[in-house]
């Protein structure tokens, strides 16, 4: 049975992996995708009346989509209150700093963003996650990634996979951002 932070990452393109992505699986998520105009608004812009020479521009839902950055969701396992990556989660981040290092992403630039559960302090949560972030950054360099072209941003419980359980395990994870 699928959950519903799988089904809106499906609606978003990303992929939520049940077991670890392969390098492959991960360079076509990462991929840079190119805006589509499959589905042109029927208007780009309108007078607002009264107002002169402001314009609105109308986007589709499939257009808002389309401009959304390409990225990966990881379930990355860190020993408790701490940004210590576990053994069983350096497997996914081998693969990661392969895909990093294929001639397909190798000119790209990405972001890590680490991401907390609601349980606890906001300003804790905010912490852990930018030195989970960092600890991320770290083990992809030490695989051979060239560290220019990784930051690290701690994004703590603000941004939850699943919107409807702020304390749900999927919403303790790390987020891989292609910024081309």
């Amino acid at each position: 049975m699928k959950t519903l932070a799988t089904l809106f990452l499906a609606l978003l393109g990303q992929t939520a992996f049940a077991q670890t992505p392969t390098p492959e699986q991960m360079i076509e998520q990462l991929k840079a995708k190119p805006a589509s105009t499959a589905y042109p608004a029927a208007a780009r812009t309108r007078s607002l009346s009264g107002v002169r020479n402001l314009t609105v521009d109308v986007a589709t839902a499939q257009e808002v989509i389309a401009t959304e950055k390409a990225s990966l969701s990881l379930q990355i396992q860190f020993d408790f209150n701490s940004a210590s990556v576990k053994i069983e989660s350096k497997e996914s981040l081998a693969n990661l700093a392969a895909a990093m290092q294929s001639k397909d992403l190798l000119e790209a630039k990405f972001v890590i963003e680490g991401h907390t559960d609601a349980k606890g302090k906001a300003d804790y949560n905010q912490r852990l996650s930018q030195h989970r972030a960092d600890s991320v950054r770290e083990f992809l360099v030490s695989k051979g990634v060239d560290g220019t072209r990784l930051s690290s941003a701690g994004k703590g419980s603000s941004d939850p996979a699943n919107t409807t359980d702020p304390l749900a395990a999927e919403n303790r994870r790390v987020k891989i951002v292609n910024l081309q």
